[in-house]
């Protein structure tokens, strides 16, 4: 199953204070402290659809990183955007979030029957604790590296269930440089932080039958699993993004679910032909195609 249209993705303008959002839309930066920087999609997600962002700046000092989810509640019936997502949204109700850790943010197949006891209908904190992370087994994630590994440069798209999504825009890319195509390889098995620089976060939810769905978080290609079951589907679901803590700026990137545009395919054409990133500056191109093939 894949979206029937591609929508152009947006922040929703309502956003909490400390946000400030560039021209386009897409770019969300929290200006200062630590907290009121929830966001919300301009949109509600069709099933099946992925709301992607990229973390664009960091800022050291705070404690905490990016939190992701979704919400039923329209932005523009907030009294006021809650200064954090967890616990002040989720205790609204009708919000599922989730906390970005630096590791193990891997939903484990035993952990859903507890989820749905706690009864997530009403929202509840998804991510586990620092103690909890810790005592995750080191092993499990070498396994899990190797598996992406192998598969990653041969699967053209990501399955979760019966939906499809093109991995082409799903995976961090570093910034071009002299060690890039090493941090590539890392991003794309997983291997960095999911809280790094570059790395790329979604959030979708897959459909399940009887008004319900499943919200299942993607970090640089891999699905995290089902963080959030029996969600509601009766009232339209929207994207949230906390930009909490050390996240300091995300982005939004689009994915192309139908034909790719032709901006896509030159870009492609152009990726397939050198050797690396660093050899696009070589190329007699205008800067803002080079802009575009180096960071994309």
């Amino acid at each position: 199953m894949e979206p029937f249209s591609d929508q152009f993705m947006e922040f929703h303008p309502i956003h909490g204070t400390n946000v400030r959002l560039d021209h386009s839309g897409t770019q969300a930066t929290r200006v200062e402290s630590f907290a009121n920087g929830v966001c919300f999609s301009k949109h509600p997600l069709n099933p099946g659809e992925i709301f992607l962002i990229e973390i664009e700046d960091k800022e050291l000092g705070w404690c905490g990183h990016l939190r992701i989810g979704l919400t039923a509640r329209d932005p523009r019936n907030l009294d006021v955007v809650p200064e954090y997502s967890i616990p002040d949204l989720t205790d609204l109700g009708d919000s599922w979030v989730f906390a970005i850790t630096r590791n193990h943010n891997k939903i484990r197949e035993d952990s859903g029957v507890q989820e749905e006891e706690e009864g997530l209908a009403g929202g509840h904190r998804l991510g586990r604790g620092l103690a909890e992370d810790e005592a995750d087994d080191e092993a499990d994630r070498g396994r899990r590296v190797n598996t992406m590994s192998k598969t990653f440069f041969t699967d053209t798209h990501l399955y979760i269930e019966n939906v499809r999504i093109p991995r082409d825009k799903l995976v961090g890319r570093s910034r071009p440089g002299r060690f890039s195509h090493i941090l590539d390889d890392l991003y794309k098995t997983n291997a960095l932080p999911p809280t790094a620089r570059r790395s790329r976060i979604g959030v979708l939810y897959v459909p399940k039958g009887q008004g319900q769905a499943d919200m299942h978080i993607v970090i640089n290609g891999e699905d995290m699993g089902a963080s959030a079951r029996a969600i509601p589907t009766i009232q339209p679901l929207y994207a949230v993004v906390d930009v909490f803590a050390a996240t300091k700026c995300v982005r939004i990137v689009q994915v192309e679910y139908g034909f790719s545009s032709l901006q896509t395919l030159c870009r492609k054409a152009i990726q397939k032909h050198i050797v690396h990133r660093m050899a696009i500056d070589w190329l007699e191109l205008p800067e803002a195609l080079k802009h575009y093939c180096k960071y994309e």
